[in-house]
């Protein structure tokens, strides 16, 4: 072999490895963890986290993978901080865990905010962007999506409650401040306690009743202790939720990639968490429903107080506006409601 045909070989040996090189790069995929306090077959670990795991990897081309970690990385309550702080990538959980540090979303959470999840969501999501998507609470995470609850409702151990006398005195399981207020306001006694804690307090007697969706009835297996339902219009309260990757990780994702993840998230992944809460909201009302559990219409008497109740915190709620980064906190309310009515063509 001549000197001539050594180089050529040589150059085409590297010219290959220079391609080889090239394409193993531009198809390694970044790899995003993501932190999942709720079990494996929870619905939203498999119709929700999952599903849109998967829309991020086909809207990148593969390029970005979303990994769920096979155990969370801190208790539910922490998992805002986890992200903010890059302990995991990606979290989702309550806001209503930090109501303090949150308070600019109370007027979500606030009886009559909405009975249809997946207009509540996107009209939460709509709102965040309009008025809170600079607001310091939120900084150090990209927001990737917002969802609620649906609509809260009173489910009582033994009897049905219709009127404000119906709850006087009765003890009554809440999370959160808004909860704890419209309990009191009606002359219940509030006991804080996590949702999963709610059987052994029913079954202990230490609860007469306790507050949850209907779909938290089925899911923490409370439909033995809890047959009586008295459903609000709207909702006796709510609660939000979030979907958060960590600024600095977002920040080195390309733009192309950052623009194919949003458009799988923002308002799709509010439709996508409202449309499958709402799905779940319904098919356990028909469970219940064939198990002969009862539900009842509120009186005009205790809707009106809940009405009074919840003006007056609202009310409250906006004089603090500028104290958590909102100045114009009613009209931030009021752009929320119409979101929500329109969404649901009222």
């Amino acid at each position: 072999m001549n000197a001539k045909t050594t180089i050529k070989t040589i150059m085409q040996g590297v010219g290959a490895a220079t391609v080889l090189s090239i394409s193993s790069f531009s198809v390694q995929a970044t790899t995003l963890t993501l932190s999942n306090w709720v079990p494996p077959t929870h619905f939203v670990t498999t119709d929700i986290l999952q599903v849109w795991a998967d829309k991020v990897e086909t809207a990148t081309d593969g390029r970005v993978k979303v990994r769920m970690l096979p155990k969370p990385v801190g208790s539910p309550a922490q998992h805002w901080e986890l992200a903010r702080k890059g302990v995991a990538d990606i979290t989702w959980g309550n806001f209503t865990y930090e109501p303090e540090r949150f308070k600019s979303l109370w007027f979500a959470e606030l009886p009559f905010s909405g009975e249809k999840t997946e207009a509540t969501s996107v009209a939460l999501w709509d709102t965040y962007e309009k008025y809170l998507s600079d607001n310091a609470a939120f900084s150090g995470v990209k927001m990737l999506g917002v969802g609620t609850l649906g609509p809260g409702v009173i489910n009582h151990s033994s009897k049905a409650i219709v009127t404000p006398e119906d709850l006087a005195n009765q003890k009554v399981r809440m999370g959160g401040p808004i909860q704890k207020r419209l309990l009191e306001g009606l002359g219940a006694v509030p006991i804080a306690a996590p949702g999963t804690k709610a059987y052994e307090l029913l079954e202990g007697g230490v609860l007469d009743a306790s507050l949850h969706t209907l779909e938290s009835v089925i899911n923490f297996r409370l439909t033995e202790l809890l047959p009586h339902h008295t459903e609000i219009q709207d909702g006796f309260y709510d609660a939000t939720f979030f979907l958060v990757l960590n600024e600095r990780k977002w920040k080195t994702i390309s733009a192309e990639d950052q623009q194919a993840i949003m458009a799988v998230s923002g308002e799709a992944f509010a439709r996508l968490w409202g449309s499958e809460f709402q799905k779940q909201l319904d098919q356990a009302k028909g469970v219940l429903l064939k198990e002969g559990h009862s539900f009842s219409t509120p009186s005009a008497e205790l809707l009106d107080r809940i009405r009074t109740i919840r003006n007056a915190m609202l009310e409250e709620w906006a004089a603090e506006g500028p104290s958590f980064g909102v100045d114009n906190a009613l009209d931030m309310a009021r752009f929320y409601q119409q979101r929500y009515q329109v969404l649901v063509g009222q």
